[in-house]
């Protein structure tokens, strides 16, 4: 028997690994999505460009704190006495590692939530309301996070993750007809 003749596919058109999926295409920053697009499209566009942001905010806070705990080996090794200006630049290394390691935790706390919270929203929400309560709901995390900042504070790593799933659920969420 011929292979070819019996299956409609040949050798030629298995997938390989290096097609790209759809997890990976619809949580791309430049997605453009029909206006004609189902809501469980827009969805899934949200749940994986969500879930890749988490695996990106997962390998940044494995790099500050491997940065981190090179620094602090680096301390330990280093016998010789140490002049002042020396001591005071890797005291401010070692601070700027610990506040890069503090930054992406909250990032990557911030993409933890937004998950959370958009499955509770698919949880008691129905077809196109789905996305509208979970823009709202993330709106108020958002706006009650404000109001207990200082306002002369710098915005905080969680605050502006937030900040960017809002946006991309603005991005993905409508058609760009409306």
């Amino acid at each position: 028997m011929d292979r070819d003749n019996n299956f409609p596919f040949s050798e030629d058109h298995e997938s390989s690994d290096d097609e790209i999926g759809s997890d990976e295409l619809l949580s791309d920053e430049n997605l453009r999505l029909p206006e004609s697009a189902n809501i469980l499209v827009r969805l899934h566009a949200v749940r994986a460009w969500l879930s890749r942001r988490h695996d990106e905010a997962t390998i940044e806070v494995g790099e500050a704190a491997l940065a981190l705990q090179e620094i602090m080996q680096e301390e330990t090794v280093e016998s010789r006495p140490r002049r002042r200006t020396h001591q005071m630049e890797e005291a401010q290394r070692f601070q700027r590692a610990q506040k890069a390691l503090a930054e992406s935790q909250q990032r990557l706390s911030a993409y933890e939530e937004a998950q959370s919270v958009l499955e509770d929203c698919i949880a008691h929400a129905n077809g196109e309301r789905v996305l509208v309560e979970y823009y709202l709901t993330l709106e108020e995390l958002v706006l009650q996070s404000q109001e207990k900042r200082n306002q002369t504070e710098d915005r905080s790593p969680w605050l502006d993750a937030l900040s960017d799933v809002l946006h991309r659920i603005e991005h993905v969420g409508t058609s760009d007809e409306e």
